[in-house]
């Protein structure tokens, strides 16, 4: 049945439509669209790219390795204190990014509580470096990542795994043999997810990592420092985040809209 759309409600989401698509479209309205071949090709450009490429695969890797365990024991084990441990897990999506940067810099940080150690026992210095970049973007993308396997998890038919281990399965058999191939789509939803929330990381990079071109400069600081001396640079930069999240949304629609 069609029923008519109240103005009261049509305008203000007209407002809202406009507030949203209109930065984006001024975007795309001042691009340098007859010299972008030009500028993508240029070398900062292009480390910019090729870091933010390698950074944010290596967090996507690492939060794969240790955020599908933790999201199984958050979704499959209970225990003393679980809502306290998701609050916890979760706390990055909402944490602004420079308080987490902060964060990092007093336990990683060459003083800091678990950094000190690090550099004194083995050498390694993180802050200010490419593998500090990887943490820093490992640290505010692996929430997702959690959540989304959890989901998954939490969606799964518990009766395929019952019957793994009637048949005599062991737990490790019967996550990698059942539970893996179920949540198999929710893992991939949540590792582009957490990659392209690592490729957009600003605020924890420049606070833990700084911004030193070819080494951990990413997209969004070259954006950054662009703004003041090439804004053209910073436009075409942009355009290949917009890219990005626009392919990320296409991919992951079919999860959100039935």
């Amino acid at each position: 049945m069609n029923r008519r759309a109240p103005w009261v409600l049509v305008l203000p989401a007209l407002v809202a439509l406009v507030f949203l698509v209109l930065p984006v479209a001024g975007l795309l309205v001042r691009a340098p669209w007859s010299t972008l071949g030009t500028r993508l090709a240029q070398p900062e450009i292009l480390d910019a790219l090729r870091l933010s490429v390698v950074c944010a695969t290596l967090a996507t890797v690492f939060c794969l390795i240790l955020g599908v365990p933790l999201a199984w024991v958050l979704a499959r084990v209970s225990f003393p204190g679980h809502r306290l441990v998701r609050a916890l897990v979760t706390v990055p999506l909402v944490l602004p990014p420079v308080v987490g940067g902060v964060a990092l810099l007093l336990v990683l940080g060459r003083s800091g509580l678990v950094g000190q150690w690090l550099y004194r026992w083995f050498g390694v210095s993180l802050p200010f470096t490419t593998a500090g970049v990887v943490v820093a973007e490992a640290f505010v993308a692996l929430p997702f990542l959690v959540v989304s396997v959890e989901g998954a998890l939490r969606a799964a038919d518990l009766r395929y795994e019952d019957a793994a281990a009637t048949l005599g399965a062991s737990r490790w058999t019967t996550f990698r043999r059942v539970t893996l191939p179920l949540i198999a789509p929710g893992i991939g939803a949540g590792a582009v997810l957490c990659w392209a929330r690592a490729l957009g990381e600003f605020g924890a990079t420049i606070t833990f990592a700084g911004n030193f071109p070819g080494r951990t400069q990413t997209m969004p600081l070259a954006v950054y420092l662009a703004l003041e001396n090439d804004p053209q640079a910073a436009i075409v930069l942009s355009l290949v985040l917009l890219a990005v999240s626009v392919v990320v949304l296409s991919g992951l629609r079919g999860r959100w809209v039935s």
